[in-house]
């Protein structure tokens, strides 16, 4: 790969802000811009240095794909309102689950994403908006996974021979793609960004359907979104890189009130990390784990089983797809 990683013992984050922002002036010109932000560390960062760069020339929107975490539309706006930040919001729910339906394979479900984000949505943004960039927060370790096939990841696109200009209608600017996320959360502190976005868990590009084994439907995601929730609540006082909650496929037996109860089984995922590379479970303790197993059966319907994932990364990964 002959992307040169930035590491963080070499970053100067006020140096690498002021050339970013040059070169994104520099590329764009006098045109338009737009970018997705999620809510994330990447996408917030990129959104800063875009608008430090161009100003009212870049369109910030939140694509609302119905496999976001619980209120994130309304956070993400409310949030960027009070950063100077206008956010415009595309519901584009139906067209994510029109393209995931009936899709149970990893790469398959990330290719839906990747198609129905680049070619459908932003596709039609940039005809109606004038625009002939995307700004958006790919990471090196995007890149690096991508490359060596351990899973595509969906913003990946001219690192694999796709030319973004000819198959989608504009160019894409990849401000952060020299970074792992310690070092963007560095500039994203640099820039001014609050706490609880640049210290924020990773959350995957593809959403909540990263955490769906098997077919990604709305009652599907709204389990794990409930779970997740209670997840994020409960381990946010620890030290971890990531935690997160996943949705099995097959359903499993429990029992409730003395009957049986065919219920779903949720994994929890909590993670020691340095920058995604190699990760080791946390060692949450036992009582901790006890009482996400109570809140995650006794709120979300339908689940009867919660595990506890104990495998490192590698061979395991971060996200479950």
């Amino acid at each position: 790969m002959s992307l040169r990683e930035i590491g963080l013992a070499e970053l100067d984050p006020a140096g690498f802000i002021e050339r970013q922002v040059r070169e994104i002036s520099a590329a764009v010109g006098d045109g338009m811009a737009i970018n997705a932000l999620s809510g994330g560390v990447d996408s917030s960062t990129v959104t800063l240095l875009g608008h430090r760069a161009l100003g009212d020339r870049l369109l910030t929107v939140f694509v609302e794909n119905g496999i976001m975490r619980e209120g994130e539309p309304q956070r993400v706006v409310s949030l960027y309102r009070e950063l100077g930040v206008p956010v415009q919001v595309i519901d584009a729910r139906e067209q994510f689950y029109d393209a995931l339906k009936g899709i149970t394979d990893p790469e398959e479900k990330r290719e839906a994403i990747t198609q129905t984000f680049y070619r459908d949505v932003f596709g039609q943004l940039v005809r109606e908006s004038g625009a002939t960039y995307l700004l958006q927060g790919t990471i090196y370790t995007d890149v690096e996974e991508t490359i060596a096939g351990i899973k595509r990841q969906h913003n990946i696109l001219a690192q694999i021979g796709i030319d973004t200009e000819q198959v989608y209608g504009y160019k894409v600017v990849e401000p952060l793609i020299q970074l792992r996320k310690p070092a963007v959360r560095v500039v994203a502190k640099a820039l001014g960004l609050p706490q609880e976005i640049y210290d924020r868990p990773p959350f995957p590009g593809p959403a909540l359907a990263a955490r769906v084994i098997g077919e990604v439907t709305p009652e599907r995601v709204q389990v794990v979104r409930a779970a997740t929730a209670i997840v994020e609540e409960e381990l946010a006082h620890t030290a971890a890189f990531q935690y997160l909650a996943i949705l099995h496929e097959d359903r499993v037996t429990g029992m409730r009130e003395g009957k049986r109860d065919f219920g779903l089984q949720i994994e929890v995922r909590c993670w020691d990390s340095e920058d995604a590379r190699t990760g080791s479970p946390t060692r949450l303790p036992f009582d901790v784990l006890s009482n996400l197993a109570d809140r995650i059966t006794n709120e979300v319907p339908g689940v009867v089983s919660v595990t506890y994932n104990i495998a490192k990364k590698p061979p395991s990964t971060i996200e479950a797809v």
